[in-house]
C-alpha cells in the first residue's frame, strides 16, 4: 500500500492535515492507533463513520487519550461521552496520566506526529509531519508501548 525503503515525509498544517489524514484513515486495512490528549464532540462526530467503517472491515483501532477526569466538566462531559461511542465501536481506548503526545500510526506504516490534537482539533496552529516507513513506524509504536494491544484486539 505505502511500502517504501527509505522514509517519505511531508508537513501539514490545521488547515492541510485533515484532507489527508482521512485519505490515509480511510486505506487502512490492519490498524490504527491514535494518541490525542484532548477529545471533542464535533471532531469524534466528523471521525466516527469512518471509523464504524474500518471497524466492521476488521481493522484494530486503538485510542490512547487522557482520562476524562483530567480534564474540566464541559470536556470531561464530551470526552466521556465519546469514549463511550468509541468503546461502542469496538474501538479500544487507553487512559495515559497527563498524557500529551499527538501521533497516528496507520497500519504499522504511516504515521503523523506533531502538535494537533486528532481527536479534538478546532481553531488553533498546529503542525504535524506524515512518514511513510515500515522501520520508523515499528520503532515509533515499540517506543510508545502500545505494540502489545495490537497483538491483544480482536478483529469482529
Amino acid at each position: 500500500m505505502f511500502s517504501v525503503i527509505r522514509p517519505v515525509m511531508s508537513l501539514y498544517d490545521q488547515d492541510t492535515f485533515d484532507k489527508q489524514f482521512m485519505k490515509d484513515l480511510q486505506k487502512a486495512k490492519n490498524s490504527v492507533i491514535i494518541e490525542s490528549p484532548f477529545i471533542r464532540s464535533v471532531r469524534i462526530d466528523h471521525l466516527l463513520p469512518t471509523l464504524a467503517r474500518l471497524r466492521r472491515r476488521g481493522v484494530c483501532i486503538i485510542i490512547n487519550t487522557r482520562n476524562p477526569s483530567e480534564h474540566d466538566e464541559a470536556y470531561a462531559i464530551q470526552a466521556e461521552n465519546a469514549v463511550s461511542e468509541l468503546q461502542s465501536l469496538g474501538i479500544k481506548v487507553l487512559f495515559t496520566v497527563k498524557h500529551h503526545r499527538k501521533i497516528v500510526v496507520i497500519d504499522e506504516e504511516v504515521f503523523y506526529e506533531g502538535s494537533l490534537n486528532v481527536l479534538s482539533f478546532y481553531d488553533s496552529c498546529e503542525i504535524m509531519r506524515r512518514t511513510v516507513s515500515v522501520l520508523e513506524a515499528k520503532t515509533l509504536i515499540k517506543f510508545i508501548g502500545l505494540g502489545r494491544y495490537l497483538n491483544e484486539s480482536e478483529k469482529i
